[in-house]
């Protein structure tokens, strides 16, 4: 990060087509072909579960080259309590940027926001690779689980607190958010809005779906 100068600040509604055409060029053929993540943004912004004060962007070169976002969630124990969690998401840094820390001092600068607004978990589901040199851990060394005691490789978990979760057993209930992204002729409305690209085969979509399918059972 040295080589740059950046600053990381709220985004405002002037960056919403900036910060989506920047998720589709980070995501873009990365865990399938084309991509949904830009559709996700454009209609999370206006869900009730959608955290506006975690809303934030990282500008270098005089451009935005990251973003974050994050909605709330829940974890129950098998009495019925609940724990009001975050989920943190789409998290993106355009491709030419990636690897050169301005993901990390985004989660970094949003964890500690997170903190003082009384929240102690954050929860993702991706690729652990990306995000256990950030503090995440497996799900399951924290016993946090799907319904049906499924314990997904992909789920993972990062305490802003050390003694935010105590042992029992939570199970994660997501927002419903991304429900609408199922809908994939909305999907390809929204993205002939924006230049062509091509859709393609690349490894890394190998590399999600058994990350995605698979459950750690021990």
């Amino acid at each position: 990060m040295n080589k740059y100068d950046y600053i990381i600040r709220r985004e405002t509604e002037k960056d919403y087509r900036e910060v989506e055409n920047l998720a589709r060029e980070a995501f873009w053929n990365l865990n399938k072909p084309g991509c949904h993540e830009h559709y996700f943004i454009h209609i999370l912004r206006e869900h009730e579960d959608f955290i506006r004060e975690l809303d934030h962007v990282v500008e270098a070169d005089g451009k935005i080259v990251g973003s974050v976002m994050y909605c709330r969630s829940k974890l129950t124990d098998e009495q019925g309590n609940e724990k009001q969690v975050l989920t943190m998401g789409p998290l993106c840094v355009l491709p030419e940027y990636q690897r050169k820390g301005f993901g990390k001092a985004l989660l970094e600068y949003t964890f500690g926001i997170a903190a003082e607004m009384g929240y102690d978990t954050v929860i993702n589901f991706g690729n652990p690779d990306n995000y256990v040199a950030r503090g995440y851990k497996s799900c399951k060394k924290y016993n946090v689980c799907f319904e049906g005691d499924v314990f997904p490789a992909a789920l993972l978990v990062k305490v802003l607190r050390d003694d935010a979760l105590d042992g029992r057993k939570w199970f994660y209930h997501p927002s419903d958010a991304d429900k609408p992204c199922d809908d994939t002729e909305a999907v390809e409305a929204f993205d002939a809005l924006f230049q062509p690209k091509v859709k393609g085969w690349q490894p890394s979509q190998e590399e999600f779906y058994i990350h995605s399918h698979s459950s750690i059972t021990w």
